[in-house]
């Protein structure tokens, strides 16, 4: 990749931020936060889009954002109230220029159809309110003011001062002195001078002079050396946020002075304002040595507040730009050096070594360190699911257009941070939870008025930490499952028997099997016999569980548990017929080892334990995974207790516990191919490969579950 992609590259990635940022200050201004520096931040935003567009000659993205812009301006000039509808037209064009962004990246052609209309709505505002004309029409969908031009060094005089033509205006009603020395940093950050000057001299009539008398002689010039500095005297409409505008992006990394020169009368007018306001007590018969002396005193006031205003604004904390492929790696290392580490170990206990021996205490350290610099890597790729849940917000408005219903998605625990992969394969279960909620949880806005709620429905998004896991729920204020319609609809489908028993539960987990819908045609939103089963799918895909909880005229709540990371885990470490596998300890809720009374046979290979007053059937690790044909003895093994994502019990039947530790996991998928009740790999700490069970399959795949509820308690009496 050439030194051009990888800047364009980092373009996409802010614009990425940008958009972020911006769709966060717009649904904080639809909830009536009105701040001043937010709103500019949102404008900010488009216009760092924008600038970017422009450097790269996309057209049609400079185009919009450039409306988009104007639009926004006047939001923040106070001539346009962000009204509600006003606010769902930014989102719209939000939604149209991150398709614009994205189309760009992927250099794609987009039809003028997905982008043109909005364009045009907002120029009609645009016209409505400031009187300016529409932006011209035209077939390429170029911008209504020139792309930046380069500049030749030729445009550099004899005398080292350089002119820009001036740009003539009707009415220049500020004029503006600006001092402007960029700084090494502002070119390390591919930030260009002459685009920056060029802006400005947009603005109205600029003389802009470049000072060249700090270039050294050539053997002493610094490469990556700033020499050059720049004297604007600016003439415009625009007052010092607009001035200081094309600088809002490189402040930190210059030396920036604007200072306004105002007219002798004015400035005799603001000295004796401040004269009125500051001295009320003081005398009309004043001599006027008394009175010249108060000026002189002002004056310094006037100047040092102008001063401090012109200060560069605080530089952000500092980070740093990685390629994922290159942490993936880092990851892939550290858990190599996880395995060595625990292989040392186990040399050391082979070997009988004291625990005071310093090469002991030299592999405790190594082995803290160890698990240090893990953590710290693992950290890396952890992300906060803001991102993700901002995302989220376009399903939301996408659903309510669809469906005709207002729908208001809020969010609670965006801060929470969980590993990259994860996020980034949670977005189509999130998008069919949500697009579930809107279309059959939540109720008509006729529905909601008759029951007494708002007519706006609401759906959240909440995350956080929860023993190790990360807890991602999808709720709604709707009507609730109506269970008895489930029901109906799967004895249907053929998915479950008129014979059986099923608790509220159950019946509600009934919607995540394969083909199972409610709804009678297909539409935009549902109906084609997918969707909840994928939601399951993708869930258990990452190592996570998902289930459900309803109650009738409240809503729903749909609750996803999840691994941190999808690199390690903490195991339980179990032996089945002289085999080692490791059973995940998120599944795990205890082990037991019980007498012979508490176990009950049903058949040859089937049978169950009572666990205080609770029947829990038992799965024979051994037998499932054809180790061995039939069971061995309960009492001489041992059982771990594990639950299911829908919250029933099973027990496993193991020989013996080894250990429990943290494991690096390994991908069977990438490295051999799918194996039936088996989640993946691991090396252990002799070097030999241990597997990890998959305890939703094991306990699926049980034959003691294809007994009938009913005929295991009459045979366990």
């Amino acid at each position: 990749m050439d030194a051009m992609e990888e800047i364009k590259q980092t373009f996409f990635e802010e614009c990425d931020e940008q958009l972020s940022e911006l769709e966060v200050g717009l649904l904080n201004l639809q909830e009536g936060n009105h701040d001043l520096e937010k709103i500019n931040e949102i404008f900010r935003a488009v216009h760092s889009i924008k600038g970017g567009a422009g450097a790269f000659n996309l057209d049609t993205l400079v185009h919009f954002s450039h409306i988009f812009e104007n639009t926004l301006d006047l939001i923040r000039s106070e001539k346009l109230d962000p009204d509600e509808a006003v606010v769902n037209t930014m989102l719209r064009a939000t939604d149209v220029l991150f398709d614009l962004v994205n189309a760009a990246k992927e250099d794609v052609e987009v039809s003028k159809q997905s982008w043109e209309p909005l364009s045009l709505e907002l120029a009609a505002i645009n016209e409505k309110i400031s009187g300016s004309p529409k932006v011209a029409d035209n077939d390429a969908g170029e911008a209504d003011e020139p792309l930046f031009e380069p500049m030749a060094i030729g445009d550099l005089d004899g005398g080292g001062l350089m002119d820009l033509a001036p740009l003539e205006l009707e009415s220049l009603e500020h004029e503006f002195k600006i001092s402007f020395k960029p700084k090494p940093e502002l070119f390390a950050t591919a930030n260009e001078p002459m685009r920056i000057l060029y802006e400005l001299a947009t603005l109205g009539d600029a003389d802009i002079q470049c000072d060249i008398s700090d270039i050294p002689m050539l053997d002493e010039i610094d490469p990556a050396g700033a020499y050059l500095s720049w004297t604007i005297v600016l003439k415009t409409e625009e007052n010092e946020s607009g001035v200081r505008e094309p600088f809002d992006f490189v402040e930190g990394d210059c030396l920036l002075e604007i200072d306004e020169v105002l007219p002798d009368a004015a400035i005799d007018v603001d000295i004796s304002e401040q004269i009125a306001i500051s001295t009320g007590n003081v005398s009309l018969d004043e001599p006027e040595a008394k009175k010249d002396e108060d000026v002189a005193e002002k004056k310094p006031v006037k100047a040092a507040a102008r001063k401090k205003s012109s200060k560069p604004a605080a530089q952000a904390s500092a980070t740093v730009r990685v390629d994922v492929e290159r942490i993936d790696k880092l990851i892939n290392l550290v858990g190599e050096l996880v395995i060595t580490q625990s292989m040392l170990s186990l040399q050391a206990d082979k070997a009988g070594t004291d625990r005071s021996d310093s090469v002991r205490r030299g592999l405790e350290g190594l082995e803290q360190l160890t698990r240090e610099i893990q953590d710290s890597v693992m950290a890396i790729r952890a992300q906060p699911v803001k991102s993700l849940f901002q995302r989220m917000s376009r399903v939301a408005r996408e659903a309510s257009t669809a469906t005709g219903k207002k729908i208001l998605l809020k969010s609670v625990g965006e801060n929470t941070e969980v590993d990259k992969t994860v996020i980034e394969r949670l977005a189509d279960p999130l998008t069919h939870m949500i697009r579930n909620g809107a279309d059959h949880g939540l109720e008509s806005a006729e529905d909601r008025l008759a029951a007494g709620k708002p007519e706006e429905g609401t759906i959240t998004l909440s995350a956080f930490h929860r023993s190790g896991r990360v807890i991602i729920e999808v709720s709604d204020d709707g009507a609730g499952i109506n269970r008895e319609r489930v029901r109906k609809i799967a004895e249907e489908k053929k998915l479950v028997s008129s014979d059986d028993q099923l608790s509220d539960n159950e019946i509600d987990n009934l919607i995540f099997m394969p083909g199972f819908s409610t709804v009678d045609k297909v539409s935009a939103m549902s109906g084609r016999g997918v969707g909840m089963d994928v939601v399951k799918n993708s869930i258990q895909s990452l190592g996570g569980k998902v289930s459900i909880s309803s109650e009738p005229g409240k809503g729903s709540t749909f609750t996803m548990s999840l691994p941190l990371t999808l690199a390690v885990l903490e195991g339980m470490i179990v032996t089945v017929c002289d085999q080692t596998f490791i059973i995940p300890l998120t599944a795990v809720t205890e082990t037991l080892r019980l007498e012979d009374r508490s176990f009950h046979s049903l058949g040859s290979n089937s049978s169950v334990v009572c666990v205080r007053d609770q029947f829990v059937p038992i799965i024979d690790v051994g037998v499932v995974l054809g180790l061995r044909k039939t069971k061995s003895n309960e009492a001489a093994g041992t059982l771990v207790m594990v639950e299911t994502e829908s919250g029933s019990l099973s027990a496993l039947l193991v020989d013996q516990i080894q250990d429990q530790r943290q494991v690096v996991i390994k991908s069977l998928d990438n490295n051999y191919g799918t194996v039936q009740d088996i989640a993946a790999a691991t090396v252990l700490g002799d070097g030999r490969v241990a597997l990890i069970l998959d305890v939703e399959s094991l306990v699926y795949r049980s034959p003691v579950l294809e007994t009938e509820p009913e005929m295991l308690f009459e045979k366990v009496g």
